[in-house]
């Protein structure tokens, strides 16, 4: 069964492949991008920690790379309200960790990236990607239309219904629908956090009947095993998406980023390993439960707003990561870590789309 491979969504992006590949800041490269769309997918940038001038690069890098279709992905958080109290609480509470690796001052607790603004708005303007995507929201209602109007794609992510319709009336091309049971930061705005906690199989039918726009499944599938190959995308498939987005699954490719400690802890990993915390960055995301998190489970209330605990605790997570230790890394991950395949990116695509086939095939 082909059908599956050509629909309302590849041609709204411009790729011949459902399958896209999530952004996933800080562990996404230029190469990964390019190797993702070369094979008929969407290949993403997570341009949420990069400057205007380093996002222009990665945007000549995968167009040097690839003639094909790529998505750039911004965050849209809420600036913090700087809180001195819990910012020195906090490094008070990180002090003995920088110790243990001989780190020094714990930095002052303050922003370590910018929300979508002006300058990364002109950037986007600029480079004309064919894709943007936020999370967390969307900016102001002028800069979506700026963004579209220079001719690019706009998605979005959502957590609840509620959300989806938001991001419809938004202006939004289509909605990313993220299950409870995916990695990294939890993509929820409109609501307490609680009310993002639907998994994939209730929420991905749900919105695709609330909204008028393709829909994106991201995120585990009922049972926990996820969308990391070819029996779950045709779930999502089955449950009204037009497409799904993958992560986890591409982080041990070899042309992402992940640490070698990072990527093996991926290929080691069992069931119900990943925890959900805000312990790392301020916001609440799911990732492979270490020792950093167990020891901070139950602070929460008293964690600085993302993204200043990012920058408190980016030190750590670096020599943690030098030291060859996951203890203190945010080892970022969904539910579907058990099936994690250390294979090159075309490779995976190729597995992914005979997988699918061969599920479809047995569904008739």
């Amino acid at each position: 069964m082909a059908s599956w491979k050509a629909n309302e969504l590849t041609e709204l992006l411009g790729i011949e492949l459902p399958i896209i590949q999530a952004p996933m800041a800080g562990s996404t490269t230029p190469e990964l991008a390019a190797a993702v769309t070369n094979a008929g997918g969407l290949g993403p940038l997570g341009c949420a920690f990069l400057t205007p001038d380093q996002f222009s690069d990665q945007c000549l890098a995968v167009r040097s790379a690839s003639n094909g279709a790529f998505n750039v992905n911004f965050f849209v958080h809420k600036e913090p309200v700087l809180d001195e109290e819990r910012g020195e609480a906090m490094r008070g509470r990180l002090r003995a960790y920088y110790e243990e690796f001989g780190l020094g001052e714990v930095p002052a607790a303050v922003p370590s990236s910018p929300t979508f603004g002006p300058k990364q708005l002109e950037a986007v303007l600029a480079a004309s990607p064919p894709i943007v995507s936020f999370h967390f929201g969307l900016p102001a209602a002028d800069a979506v239309q700026a963004v579209k109007d220079s001719g690019s794609v706009v998605l979005g992510t959502a957590t609840t219904v509620a959300e989806a319709r938001l991001l419809a009336e938004g202006g939004v091309d289509a909605v990313i629908a993220q299950g409870f049971e995916a990695g990294g930061h939890r993509g929820t705005f409109a609501a307490p956090h609680e009310s993002g906690h639907v998994g994939t199989l209730a929420l991905v039918p749900q919105v695709v009947d609330a909204v008028d726009v393709p829909v994106i499944a991201t995120g585990g599938i009922a049972d926990g095993r996820g969308i990391a190959d070819g029996r779950g995308i045709a779930a999502a498939l089955a449950l009204g998406a037009s497409g799904v987005q993958l992560g986890t699954a591409f982080l041990t490719c070899p042309e992402s980023s992940a640490h070698p400690v990072y990527r093996q802890a991926l290929l080691n990993a069992g069931d119900g390993e990943t925890r959900l915390t805000h312990a790392f960055s301020g916001r609440l995301a799911r990732g492979l439960e270490n020792r950093y998190m167990r020891e901070m489970a139950g602070a929460e209330d008293t964690f600085p707003g993302f993204p200043i605990l990012n920058a408190l605790t980016g030190p750590l997570r670096k020599a943690s990561a030098e030291a060859g230790k996951g203890d203190f890394m945010a080892l970022w991950s969904g539910q579907s870590a058990a099936l994690s395949r250390a294979m090159p990116a075309a490779e995976l695509v190729a597995a992914l789309v005979a997988e699918t086939d061969e599920a479809l095939d047995r569904l008739g």
